[in-house]
Order: C-alpha cells, then structure tokens, then sequence
C-alpha cells in the first residue's frame, strides 16, 4: 500500500480509538477508511472534501498531513511523534464530523466525493436572510465589536457561530443595494472591516475555507470603495457565492457547495490580479 494513504488510514484510525463512538458512528469512520483505502488519486480526494459541507473542515486538516507528507523532508527518528501529533489534530475534527452527520449523510457525501450519482439530491437554495439581525443596529457599529466577543483571557471562541453569521444578512441586503446602483460608502467601509476582523478570527482557528471568503469580501468590497471595481451583476454574484459558502460550512449545510467554492475561488484570484 502507499505510505501517504498507509499514514493517512492509520492517522485516522489511531483518532477514532480515543473517541467513544456508537454503533453508527463507526461505520461513518469505516466508510472513511475505505474511500481512502479505494481512492486512486488520494490528493485530489482531499482538495475534493474541502469543497463538500460535511467533509470540509476534516479535509483541510488532512489536506494539511498531506502536505507535511509531500512538500518536507521527513526525518524518519521523529516520524513517530508527527504521526501522534497529526492523529491528536484530527480527534477534535473527526469528533466534529461524526457529532453533526450520520452514516446516511456521510455515504452522500463520499458518493459526492467520488462523482457519483445521488438520487433525489435537491438544488442548493440557501436564503441569507435567515438570520434576523437588524441591520440599520449593525451598521452603527464597528468591526471591534467583533473582537468583544473573543475570550482573550484563554484565546479560545466563544459564540463564533453567532460572531461569522451576525453580518450575513446586512452585508445580502447591501449587495442588493449595489445592484441597483446604490451605493454607501460608509457601509462598504464597515463592511469591509467586519469580514477583515472575521476572516481574521477564523484564520486563527484554522478555518480556512471561511477566511479565506472573508478576506475576498473585505478585498472586494474596499476596491468598489476605490472604484477600482465596478458593482455589476457578476461582481455581486460573485461575493454572495462567498456570502452562501461560509453560510453552508458554518452551518453544517447537507448541500453541494462546488459550484459556489469554484466562483468564489475564481472571483478571489480575478480580484488578486487586479490587486497587482
């Protein structure tokens, strides 16, 4: 067997032993193992589960192990304790995982995974306007109020699903405002702090996938400011398809989101160039 897919296996393996799990629970981790022990293409399979709601958050963990294995000189004296710090890393996002899916979710998501058919798999249809937070209260304040609600004495979260989702539907409402040609400058400006703070406080605790859409909001949103982007039909389509991922990922949504990573990853380098 390869040794990348040997240690990824084992990896997994060796995190799912210090977790009690029921009955189906450890069928959703064999169902793991075996897509794994089966895949052709390991690599791609990991980039793959990044873009798939269930499975994003253990893919970029794992996406990271195959980096180590791939890009570093490894120094086989010191494998064994890289091994057991990998395995501890994906104990807290396989426990993630098997707390918010069941083996039915899991088998959609792998037959995702692995381009398969799913039988009466519905269209994503996301409303986010959802949350019922007033935006006229949310536009008086600053993106410090972000910050308020970070525990600094520990460094660790509290409410960061409250903190991610509070400015989903103003910044929705605001995109409807570019649309018609309406735009507010102190609210682009606020706007752009806010998914900054936010792309920041999720980068910090490895959520990639979500800072990584905030960052190409807040870049977005400063260049319609600067005029350096103009706010047409696909510019705002492009920034809700971020809107709508970090939506899915935060939420744990059982839903295709490949179409909405690939435009907003697309979107994220157009802007990039435009940065230069």
């Amino acid at each position: 067997m390869d040794l990348i897919k040997q240690y990824i296996i084992q990896s997994l393996t060796a995190a799912s032993n210090n977790l009690r799990l029921t009955t189906h629970q450890l069928e959703a981790v064999g169902l793991l193992r075996e897509t794994f022990l089966n895949s052709k293409d390991i690599e791609s399979d990991i980039k793959k589960m990044k873009t798939i709601t269930e499975l994003s958050t253990l893919g970029i963990r794992l996406n990271e192990v195959y980096n180590y294995l791939t890009t570093n000189k490894i120094d086989f004296l010191k494998i064994s304790e890289k091994f057991k710090e990998h395995s501890r890393f994906l104990i807290s996002d396989l426990s993630h995982l098997l707390e918010i899916v069941n083996p039915l979710l899991i088998k959609k998501a792998i037959k995702r995974l692995r381009g398969e058919p799913i039988e009466d798999e519905k269209e994503i249809n996301y409303d986010l306007t959802e949350d019922k937070t007033d935006s006229n209260q949310l536009i008086k304040k600053n993106s410090t109020d972000t910050k308020e609600l970070v525990d600094e004495k520990d460094g660790e979260l509290k409410n960061y699903e409250e903190i991610i989702l509070k400015p989903i539907k103003p910044v929705d409402n605001m995109l409807k405002s570019l649309a018609k040609n309406e735009t507010n400058h102190q609210d682009l400006t606020r706007f752009a702090n806010i998914m900054k703070v936010n792309g920041e406080l999720s980068a910090k605790n490895e959520f990639e996938i979500i800072a990584e859409m905030h960052n190409i909001i807040s870049t977005a949103l400063n260049m319609i400011k600067s005029r350096e982007l103009m706010p047409g039909k696909s510019v705002v389509d492009s920034i809700r398809a971020c809107l709508i991922v970090i939506v899915a990922v935060v939420r744990g949504k059982d839903v295709d989101i490949t179409r909405y990573l690939n435009r907003a990853e697309d979107f994220g380098k157009e802007i990039d160039v435009l940065n230069i």
